[in-house]
C-alpha cells in the first residue's frame, strides 16, 4: 500500500433537507395578513330598565348582517352583568351585581330586562364570622308578571343584649324554624310584586329586614340578605312590554 492511492480531496455528497425541518427552509411560502375582526362588527347602545337611575349600561359589538345571519338575532338574549352601584349611582350598592338580558332592539339601541342578581364574593366572605351560625334558605316563587325566580337568602345569628357567652350558636330545631320563616316571607313578598318592584325591594334589602323582625322571637339575627336571584323561567316579552319597562311611549 502506497501514498499514491490515498486521495487528499474532499468527497462531495448531495444532501437535501425536508421542508419544515430546517430553520432556513420555511414550510409554506405564502404569508397571510392578519385581518381586523372589529371591521366586521357594529356597535349597539345597551339600555337598562326603569328601576335603575342610569339608563345607559354599555356599548356592545355585534357581527354585521351577512346574508341570512342578522345582527339582531346575535344580540337578542345576550346577558350583561352590571354593578348595581353604577346603575343606581350609589357606591354603597356596589356589592350587588345585576343581570340584564337584551329583549328588544330598535335601530342601534338594545333594550334589556331584569334577568337575575347576586352578591359579590368579597361581600359574602366578609359576612361570615366565627362563633356565629350561618342560616340559608331557598325557595322558588312566581311573580305577577310571569317570572319564576329562585331566591336564596342568608342570615347570621346575633349575640343577645348583655350576653356573656362568647359564642351564639343556634340549635338545629331553631335553624329549621328560622328557615321556614325565611321561606314564608320570601313567598309572600315576591308573589305579590313584579320584577320592576322586586328590584327596588332587593336593592334596599326590605326582605332582609322583615325576616329579622319575624325571626327575632326564635333567635336574634343580623346581616340577613337575599344574596342570589336566579331566573328559572322567563316569559316571552312583547316589544310593547319592553318599552313600558323603559318608559318609552308608543305612537
Amino acid at each position: 500500500r502506497t501514498d499514491s492511492f490515498i486521495s487528499t480531496q474532499p468527497i462531495s455528497i448531495p444532501h437535501t433537507m425536508t421542508a419544515g425541518k430546517s430553520k432556513r427552509i420555511q414550510k409554506g411560502s405564502k404569508k397571510h395578513k392578519k385581518k381586523d375582526a372589529f371591521k366586521k362588527k357594529e356597535w349597539y347602545k345597551v339600555h337598562a330598565p326603569t328601576p335603575f337611575k342610569s339608563g345607559f349600561v354599555c356599548h356592545t359589538p355585534v357581527n354585521k348582517t351577512v346574508g341570512t345571519k342578522l345582527a339582531t338575532t346575535n344580540l337578542k338574549g345576550r346577558v350583561f352583568e352590571v354593578s348595581c352601584g353604577d346603575l343606581m349611582k350609589d357606591e354603597t350598592m356596589s356589592h350587588q351585581v345585576i343581570k340584564l338580558r337584551v329583549e328588544d332592539i330598535e335601530g342601534k339601541d338594545a333594550y334589556t330586562a331584569f334577568y337575575g342578581a347576586r352578591f359579590t364574593t368579597d361581600k359574602l366572605n366578609s359576612l361570615v364570622r366565627k362563633w356565629h351560625t350561618l342560616i340559608e334558605a331557598q325557595v322558588d316563587v312566581k311573580t305577577t308578571d310571569g317570572y319564576t325566580l329562585r331566591l336564596q337568602a342568608v342570615g347570621f345569628t346575633r349575640r343577645r343584649r348583655l350576653q356573656v357567652k362568647k359564642t351564639c350558636y343556634a340549635q338545629s330545631a331553631q335553624v329549621t324554624r328560622i328557615q321556614g320563616r325565611m321561606r314564608d316571607v320570601l313567598e309572600k313578598t315576591v308573589s305579590k310584586c313584579d320584577t320592576k318592584k322586586l328590584c327596588s325591594i332587593l336593592m334596599h334589602n326590605l326582605v332582609g329586614r322583615e325576616i329579622e323582625k319575624q325571626c327575632a322571637g326564635i333567635y336574634p339575627l343580623q346581616n340577613v340578605f337575599v344574596h342570589k336571584v336566579t331566573v328559572v323561567k322567563a316569559p316571552k316579552l312583547a316589544s310593547a312590554q319592553v318599552r313600558e319597562l323603559h318608559n318609552i311611549k308608543t305612537a
